[in-house]
């Protein structure tokens, strides 16, 4: 809770520090980077270079320091959903202090005059409610899978290749050591610690697009092609040309919150390009588990042979009294079903089945996400019943 000297303050400057969140978080993350080159192994160098990473921070910070004075929504989605994207990143808490550090230095270099020793002292409790959320969060998170954040990565070996549509492989990934693949929960997601040929090493997060169970890990990757000048996909990329049966990479523990909750309510899944991921990995696991369960596969992408895992999504839904499958395709009409613009995400909500009292899962780009989400809102579905997870940096904090 904000105390009471501070509560007046953040109300005052909120708007100010809001009308300023691009240029903060482009200061923020020129000095940190700039000055701590060994971080650029764990932010996306992609990410960067698009821009998108820049404001998630920043934005978050002012999201929380609203929600605190009961001017913004409720933003504990977004701390479960970043606090197992920390955790699989092997975030430390002492990080925090430096995050902290430079943050408050970007808001002070950018707001000049206006950052009193008040209104910094109002700014760093919010940062510090903030991190010290995310910090037990985490600490929860690596307990249950009983590792700590400096040693939670594991090497794996590449034990398949499959090449599952058009820039699109899966990888078979067992571990090492002989030991058993750790268990995960439908829907959850892994990270690669992966080496680049310029020495230089990136983090990436892929969803496990299998159900649970096996002696193995699988991942699905897509290559990432840069669109509107913004470059292609350095570890996507890399992936595909370069890893094959035989090679090795750490990977983390399984983490994410894209989970089934439990009960008989039917399940809504709806996917975008490789966001198929882990609703594969949810639809077998029902087809193992709960195949009496009603669930509705509503996948929408740029055409067929760009459609992974379509053939295992059917084998799975087969299994499953209640299931009803969706395929829109975005050029041109294929099997009787109407086209979706999936890169402006324009999707036809009001024609997907939806029975009553569903859950509904969301995975893939967030214009598309965006625009499924407010479909059924407006069909009726409850924002709490609405679940998503994102490919990158979490900067939709404004619809949760």
């Amino acid at each position: 809770m904000l105390s009471s000297a501070h509560e007046p303050v953040i109300r005052a400057t909120a708007p100010v520090v809001a009308a300023h969140l691009d240029e903060i978080s482009s200061e923020f993350y020129d000095s940190l980077l700039g000055e701590n080159p060994q971080l650029w192994n764990v932010f996306s160098r992609s990410a960067q270079a698009g821009g998108e990473q820049k404001r998630a921070l920043a934005g978050a910070v002012a999201g929380f320091a609203l929600s605190l004075i009961g001017a913004g929504p409720p933003m504990d989605t977004m701390f479960e959903r970043v606090a197992n994207r920390h955790a699989s990143l092997g975030i430390q808490p002492e990080q925090y202090t430096v995050v902290g550090r430079y943050l408050m230095r970007a808001v002070g270099k950018v707001l000049g005059d206006a950052v009193t020793p008040e209104v910094a002292a109002a700014w760093d409790e919010v940062y510090w409610l903030m991190a010290c959320k995310f910090i037990g969060m985490e600490a929860r998170l690596y307990a249950t899978q009983g590792v700590e954040p400096t040693s939670s990565f594991r090497d794996y070996e590449v034990s398949e290749r499959h090449e599952e549509a058009f820039e699109t492989v899966s990888f078979v990934l067992t571990p090492v050591d002989g030991a058993a693949a750790p268990h995960f929960r439908p829907g959850q997601y892994v990270t690669l610690a992966v080496d680049l040929p310029d020495g230089g090493r990136q983090l990436r997060q892929y969803s496990l697009s299998q159900a649970p169970g096996g002696q193995s890990l699988r991942i699905t990757v897509r290559r990432v092609r840069g669109t509107d000048g913004k470059p292609d996909g350095l570890v996507s990329g890399h992936l595909i040309e370069h890893l094959h049966v035989g090679s090795k990479l750490p990977v983390s523990p399984p983490f994410g919150n894209l989970t089934p909750q439990p009960g008989q309510d039917p399940l809504l899944l709806i996917s975008a390009g490789v966001g198929i991921t882990p609703m594969a990995s949810i639809l077998g696991h029902l087809a193992e588990s709960q195949p009496e369960r009603q669930v509705v596969a509503v996948h929408a992408e740029r055409s067929a042979e760009r459609h992974p895992l379509r053939v295992e999504m059917l084998q799975h839904g087969s299994r499953i009294q209640g299931f009803q499958q969706q395929v829109w395709y975005e050029t041109g009409a294929s099997e009787g079903v109407p086209n979706a613009d999936v890169r402006m995400g324009r999707v036809l909500t009001s024609e997907i089945p939806l029975p009553d009292n569903a859950e509904a899962y969301l995975c893939g780009p967030i214009p598309f996400m965006r625009g499924v989400r407010a479909g059924l809102l407006e069909r009726g579905v409850a924002a709490d019943r609405i679940r998503y997870e994102v490919f990158g940096s979490d900067h939709w904090q404004e619809t949760d």
